[in-house]
C-alpha cells in the first residue's frame, strides 16, 4: 500500500488544520520539518509520495502552480488538487497526477479523463452535492478515471481514527485504484486501510506527532 505525504499550501506556506476549517489553518511551525517554507519542507522530510491540496486555487484566490512543479521534481509521483474546474484545467509537468475533487469539478464528473477523482466527504456526504459516498462509487466504475481518493475532510488532522465497516462499503463499491485520506492517527489504522484493501494511505499529522514512523513515508509503503 502506498503511503502519501499530504500538504497543504496557502500563501506559499505549508499550512496545518484539522476539520476542513480552513479559515482557521496556519504554517504547520511544528514536527518533522524547520521550515514551512514548501519546497524545503519536502526536501526535509523526502517522501516517495506526495500529495498536495492548493487551497488558494481551490477557493480562487491564487495558485502555486510553479511551486507545486518544483515539489514534483522532488519525489516520484504528486498528486495534485488545484481545484479542477474543467477536463481541460490541469497542470502539466513531470510527476504529476492530477485529482478532480467533487468540491470543485462540477455536477458532471463523467466528462473527465484520467488521473484521479477526490470524493470530498464531510459529514458522512459528499460535498457539494449532499450525494452518498457508496452512490458516487458505484457511478465512477464507469467513469474515465484511473482512481479514487476518499477524502474524510471532517477527520483530517483530527487522529480521529478508522471505521473498518465504513471502508469495506467503499472498497466493495469500487474495484479500481483506492485512497483513503483523514483521521489517520496510528500504524494500526494503516494498517486497517491496508487490510481492507486500498491501494494507498494519506497522512500529515500522525506522521508529524512520530505515531507513524517517517523511513515509512521515506520506502513510499507500510503494511
Amino acid at each position: 500500500m502506498e503511503l502519501v505525504l499530504a500538504m497543504d499550501l496557502r500563501g506559499n506556506m505549508v499550512v496545518h488544520g484539522k476539520s476542513g476549517l480552513r479559515a482557521t489553518y496556519k504554517p504547520l511551525d511544528w514536527g518533522l520539518s524547520l521550515t514551512a517554507e514548501p519546497l524545503g519542507y519536502v526536501k526535509a522530510i523526502a517522501p516517495v509520495y506526495l500529495y498536495i491540496a492548493d487551497l488558494d486555487r481551490i477557493e480562487g484566490t491564487g495558485s502555486h502552480d510553479e511551486m507545486i512543479r518544483a515539489c514534483a521534481d522532488q519525489v516520484k509521483c504528486c498528486y495534485v488538487d488545484r481545484g479542477c474546474r474543467s477536463p481541460t484545467d490541469r497542470l502539466v509537468g513531470d510527476h504529476l497526477v492530477n485529482i478532480v475533487g467533487t468540491e470543485t469539478g462540477g455536477s458532471d464528473l463523467s466528462r473527465y479523463h484520467g488521473g484521479l477523482l477526490s470524493i470530498d466527504v464531510k459529514d458522512g456526504r459528499v460535498i457539494p452535492s449532499g450525494a452518498d459516498p457508496v452512490a458516487v462509487l458505484q457511478s465512477a466504475q464507469d467513469w474515465a478515471f484511473d482512481g479514487i481518493i476518499i477524502l474524510n475532510i471532517g477527520a483530517v488532522g483530527t487522529g480521529s481514527g478508522i471505521d473498518r465497516e465504513q471502508l469495506d462499503s467503499w472498497r466493495n463499491a469500487y474495484d479500481k485504484r483506492l485512497f483513503y485520506g483523514g483521521g489517520v492517527a496510528t500504524t494500526q489504522d494503516l494498517e486497517t486501510i491496508s487490510r481492507a484493501g486500498f491501494d494507498g494511505a494519506i497522512i500529515s499529522t500522525a506522521l508529524h506527532r512520530g505515531a507513524v514512523p517517517v523511513e515509512w513515508i521515506r520506502r513510499g509503503n507500510c503494511c
